[in-house]
């Protein structure tokens, strides 16, 4: 099933489609159910100034909401990128024959991560996630046995920061599956329909501002599809990339140069 939320320009697209519609019916309905007295033109006016207030808090909420996911992702991709360089020193402390293993399982274990950031397909998602889970594994049975025969505090490094690597990995999935709930998606909606619906309604002349019209569909249409831009991880032009991990990759790959 998609997921309307995941394709920010579709958001855009339907809501300003429904907002525009929303603000036409209610310059229809203001032919022929007409505002009575002052009094209540004022009243009016009120109720659609509270409206209107009450979409931006909302709107600003969300914002906020999103901004501050994006940045928890990008926060964790810096701490897995540490985390897996730590680590890839600490297998000093390791033999011999278990260093180079875990050392090349960190170094695969790294491109995987690289890639969770990069792929967009969720068939090809998923197939990392396959590959990530088993490296883990792999990672954490090739220090067990080090840790088992030589249980001292210099062992205990290795194994913490191995711990490190596979909760750094968690946390960061954490992030990128919590998103803006759908009912909040939902009451924003329902309140911008019904701005629009009001300040069609209020218009005395439509046709003459029709194009007055246009603009809060417009403004808000911009606000949903920046928020859902900043909220879909892998869609849209506002993106999480990998610079520590991938920078971490190329200082992997790069010899050692010789005293």
């Amino acid at each position: 099933m998609i997921k309307i939320t995941d394709h920010p320009l579709l958001v855009f697209a339907l809501t300003f489609v429904m907002l525009w519609v929303s603000a036409w019916v209610g310059a229809y309905l203001s032919r022929n159910v007409l505002i009575g007295h002052e009094g209540v033109r004022e009243d009016f006016g009120l109720v659609l100034a509270a409206t209107l207030t009450l979409l931006g808090l909302i709107i600003g909420f969300s914002f906020s909401m999103a901004t501050g996911r994006y940045d928890q992702r990008k926060n964790y991709e810096e701490v897995e990128a540490n985390a897996i360089g730590t680590e890839y020193v600490r297998a000093d402390f390791l033999p011999a024959a278990d260093a180079a293993k875990v050392r090349a399982l960190l170094k695969s274990y790294l491109d995987q991560r690289i890639l969770f950031y990069k792929v967009r397909d969720e068939r090809e998602v998923r197939e990392v996630d396959a590959r990530t889970a088993q490296l883990q594994a792999e990672l954490w049975s090739a220090i067990l046995p080090a840790a088992r025969a030589n249980p001292h505090p210099v062992m205990a490094l290795v194994v913490s920061g191995m711990n490190d690597v596979l909760n750094s990995q968690s946390y960061t999935q954490a992030a990128w599956w919590y998103r803006i709930p759908v009912a909040a998606w939902i009451l924003m909606a329902a309140i911008a329909v019904c701005c629009n619906v009001l300040v069609g309604y209020r218009a005395h002349d439509f046709k003459k501002e029709a194009v007055l019209l246009l603009v809060l569909p417009i403004v808000v249409s911009v606000s949903f599809y920046l928020i859902a831009d900043i909220e879909s991880p892998r869609r849209g032009l506002i993106l999480v990339g990998a610079p520590n991990l991938e920078s971490l990759a190329e200082s992997l790959r790069a010899p050692i140069a010789k005293p």
